[in-house]
């Protein structure tokens, strides 16, 4: 298996190396940008990083300008390190494009367990392109998926998805019409047990709904509060 390369964009030069010597002994290749403009720069830089760990409070430019202007172009995973408890800070990273967050301080261990659930969500989707059994497109009403081209169109547009956001949908329309549990969501595309007032889920199916709203103003997707979401498509 080919070493995965992470691109660490943190201000705290002790943390980060830390962080750089203890993921660099779980097998992966860490580069470290200690500000925003420096990490966009190495983010866009041509090289290629299989996820971006991303502080929010950075000089120069702050996290989360520096996602705005990465999502601009690029579908690289992200995770956002937060300030513990700040939920407008987790909030706002997820409508601007974030995979996941972890709150400072964290656990090593935490970091490493979320690292790996992203990349191996990636690693399977990847996968799934070479899959020949698996269903190539998945199309329920003006909405189709491309499960080999990892895109999704409506009505013959292109809608710009996250990763995460691709395969939120992608469950819910494979399951679709059945209801499909947060919980079952949190494990197969977030890959750990959702927590206690965590809003991951929430927020990347609302984007979600905001994105597939631009191709109709018809809700796509029924939420059964406190339970889960069912794919509708046109209702």
């Amino acid at each position: 298996m080919l070493e995965k390369s992470l691109l660490l964009i943190d201000d705290d030069q002790a943390l980060s190396e830390l962080l750089k010597e203890y993921l660099t002994a779980q097998g992966y290749r860490v580069q470290v940008a200690c500000d925003g403009e420096a990490g966009l720069l190495a983010a866009k830089s041509g090289q290629h990083f299989d996820l971006i760990i991303l502080d929010v409070m950075l000089p120069k430019i702050d996290g989360f300008e520096v996602l705005k202007r990465l999502r601009g172009t690029h579908v690289t995973p992200v995770l956002m390190l937060t300030a513990k408890g700040d939920d407008f800070d987790r909030i706002l990273g997820l409508e601007l494009g974030a995979d996941d967050y972890l709150a400072k301080p964290f656990n090593h261990r935490e970091l490493s367990a979320r690292v790996k659930a992203i990349v191996r969500r990636v690693d399977i989707q990847a996968s799934l392109q070479d899959d020949k059994q698996k269903q190539s497109t998945i199309e329920i009403g003006d909405v189709q998926l491309h499960t080999a081209t990892q895109t999704v169109t409506c009505n013959s547009s292109l809608i710009e998805l996250t990763g995460t956001e691709f395969a939120v949908l992608r469950l819910l329309m494979s399951c679709s019409p059945d209801l499909v549990p947060k919980q079952a969501i949190s494990e197969q595309v977030l890959g750990r047990k959702l927590a206690p007032f965590d809003r991951s889920i929430d927020m990347h199916v609302s984007n979600l709904r905001k994105k597939l709203g631009q191709c109709n103003d018809q809700d796509k997707i029924k939420t059964h509060r406190g339970v889960g979401y069912v794919y509708l498509g046109n209702v």
